[in-house]
């Protein structure tokens, strides 16, 4: 029997590229979910422990497959870190449908299929499941909606797993934190053109300078956050602990945001409109 195995998707890049990294290096066999290449390449040259495989988790074809390769594999499946997800932001009075639904076809429905596929091996193992969550999923700021949505939904769904699940011990974990040094945002600036493209006219007239200042604050964000280098310490420490915890809430920010999130709604609209410097 080989190395103990633990699935990592959206490992390209950030969070996915730190945790996939550091469960190599300390001796796991890491299969790195990834979406081309270029990127497979990039991966199997980092570390002879990692193996790079294609998986679109919003594909079920590609979840059949990344669960027969861990399969065949002879290294048993024993953690799952559903890491992969984007970001989609707007004003939800004019934001296409479609993108609502392709976000939570990512964030949530995807990692829930995942999960599916991989119980079965990780019941084996009395495994480990890691869910990358978000501080958003407890306290939604405007414009960013669908992304606090998905990572609310996503929440809930973990806490249902996670006791469903204890009687098998197999332990399910949520790791929530603020801002952190990924491109996830950076995609989302990439998409700003191609969604003011889709918006009507009166919805730039209506919400510019608020969209303006929501790319300023994501910014902002990326060159303050924390490395993803804390979230990967934090779900090493999940897969190697004997009682992991259920939530990790990681980095001052998310904790100082935990208890703004349980303020009277009208305290706590006045302080994200400050902190986001909206108009």
């Amino acid at each position: 029997m080989g190395k103990q195995a633990i699935l990592v998707t959206g490992a390209s890049t950030g969070i996915g590229y730190a945790t996939a990294h550091l469960l190599a290096q300390s001796g796991y066999a890491v299969f790195a979910g990834v979406r081309n290449e270029d990127d497979a390449s990039r991966l199997a040259a980092a570390h002879p422990n990692l193996t790079p495989i294609t998986l679109d988790v919003t594909k079920a074809t590609d979840i059949r497959t990344a669960a027969a390769l861990v399969r065949e594999s002879g290294s048993p499946l024993y953690g799952l870190v559903n890491n992969a997800g984007v970001a989609v932001a707007g004003p939800l009075e004019f934001l296409p449908l479609d993108d609502i639904r392709k976000q939570f076809e990512i964030n949530v429905f995807g990692p829930i299929a995942l999960a599916q596929a991989m119980l079965p091996m990780l019941r084996e193992q009395r495994g480990r499941i890691a869910f990358i969550g978000s501080i958003a999923g407890r306290i939604s700021a405007p414009f960013v909606g669908p992304y606090s949505a998905s990572k609310a939904a996503l929440a809930s769904l973990v806490d249902a797993m996670r006791q469903e699940l204890a009687g098998f011990g197999i332990a399910v974990s949520l790791f929530e934190f603020a801002a952190v040094k990924t491109p996830i945002w950076a995609k989302g600036r990439t998409a700003k053109d191609a969604l003011i493209a889709k918006l009507p006219a009166t919805a730039v007239e209506h919400y510019g300078p608020f969209i303006d200042a929501i790319v300023a604050q994501t910014e902002r964000e990326e060159r303050h956050g924390m490395e993803p280098a804390a979230v990967a310490q934090a779900v090493l420490g999940a897969m190697r602990s004997e009682r992991p915890r259920e939530r990790y809430v990681i980095g001052k920010q998310a904790k100082l945001q935990a208890v703004v999130a349980m303020l009277p709604p009208a305290t706590r609209d006045r302080l994200i409109k400050k902190a986001m410097q909206l108009p």
